[in-house]
């Protein structure tokens, strides 16, 4: 605790210094983030309702949603309550507790989309074995795969950030607690911590983007033997696929695969994964899948001939 005593709180500068542009912003990420809590628990209640987490891709896509829900909420409340506010002070526990938060369930996220890519390859590439090899034991073990790496992860973040002193100015260039912004405020040479962040974050998350990638040109390389129907099928369902991981995962390789000390646009940048992928992943996940649609008219049917009833 020695290292951060002259530092007891953090001040965000936020997005903008401007506060006509903080307000009309808070009225934007507040509709945003309703839509975020709207759209997936809607994913949510449409799959646990009609059972369809005995299906592999639907049981990731229900974590999936979860984790957006978790993760936003980790992020955005706090980001429209200092849009509304004069003073956006946090304290450093509290600062320490949302980076661990954020990052773990990052890393969680981040390998469900793996989970899911796994699950599409084994499903078009091996058809005849994909009962065998996607079954519910592999895919709980795949979810808690998830969340001992996303631990691992975001604990390596947090004991590094912990040892840092921190003695100087306490405002960070940003609307959130992150390692990037806060290594900004270090008062020590932070050249190999900076290089440590870039192992730990931008490379692995580069390599894990690059595996995904390369995943899905082995998935169009095995659609070329299929029927024109099995084509369109795969096809809708792996571009769904490849548009949340784009939305993810290159506002993520921007921002952590360049050094702490670069001036670049991470704040404005890193919307992309706190709010705005979040918020489209349930219409991606939804207007591209023609069984989630019936799965959903199923739902609000059997709602509304229960209000009927009464």
């Amino acid at each position: 605790m020695e290292n951060h005593k002259n530092v007891t709180e953090f001040v965000f500068i936020g997005l903008w210094e401007n506060r006509q542009m903080e307000l009309l912003f808070f009225l934007l990420f507040l509709l945003c983030y309703l839509a975020v809590l709207m759209g997936n628990s809607i994913i949510l209640v449409t799959i646990i309702y009609n059972q369809l987490t005995e299906q592999p891709m639907y049981y990731f896509l229900c974590h999936l949603s979860l984790m957006d829900l978790c993760y936003t909420s980790t992020v955005v409340p706090r980001l429209i309550r200092d849009l509304a506010a004069t003073r956006k002070n946090i304290s450093y526990n509290e600062c320490m507790t949302q980076l661990f938060t954020a990052h773990l369930l990052a890393g969680v996220e981040i390998f469900i989309l793996v989970s899911m890519a796994l699950d599409r390859y084994v499903a078009i590439v091996k058809p005849l074995h994909y009962l065998i090899v996607m079954n519910r034991k592999r895919c709980d073990k795949l979810i808690a795969m998830a969340w001992a790496v996303g631990f691992w992860h975001s604990i390596a973040l947090l004991l590094m950030v912990l040892s840092l002193p921190f003695c100087g100015p306490n405002h960070i260039n940003h609307y959130l607690c992150d390692v990037k912004p806060l290594l900004k405020l270090v008062c020590k040479d932070i050249h190999v911590v900076s290089i440590l962040v870039i192992a730990n974050s931008g490379i692995v998350v580069f390599a894990i983007f690059f595996f995904l990638f390369s995943s899905y040109i082995l998935i169009l390389y095995y659609l070329r033997t299929r029927s024109s129907a099995g084509q369109r099928k795969a096809l809708s369902t792996c571009s769904s696929h490849v548009m949340v991981v784009v939305l993810f995962f290159v506002p993520c390789i921007y921002i952590y695969i360049l050094p702490a000390g670069s001036e670049n646009k991470d704040k404005e940048i890193s919307v992309f994964y706190t709010v705005i992928a979040p918020m489209l992943n349930p219409l991606i996940y939804t207007l591209r899948n023609s069984e989630m649609k019936s799965a959903m008219h199923k739902v609000w049917s059997r709602m509304s001939h229960s209000e009927l009833n009464k």
